[in-house]
């Protein structure tokens, strides 16, 4: 899978991460849980906002847990 390729924004936010991936939103709440290499930055009202990084990161682990 190959995401990075439509990326256009600086922030994503988690429902449109997860529309990208074709997961649920509690599954990515959940990932960055149990992965420390997730950590997508949080405003002050606890929104997360996905960088490409984090979209690079959460390619790898789609990659190992879905495939």
């Amino acid at each position: 899978m190959k995401v990075t390729e439509e990326l256009t924004k600086l922030y994503y936010s988690i429902g449109e991460v997860a529309t990208l991936f074709g997961v649920t939103n509690s599954l990515l709440r959940y990932w960055e849980t149990e992965f420390p290499q997730l950590k997508p930055q949080k405003n002050r009202r606890g929104d997360r906002k996905f960088l490409a990084k984090d979209i690079n990161t959460l390619e790898v682990i789609y990659s190992l847990v879905k495939e």
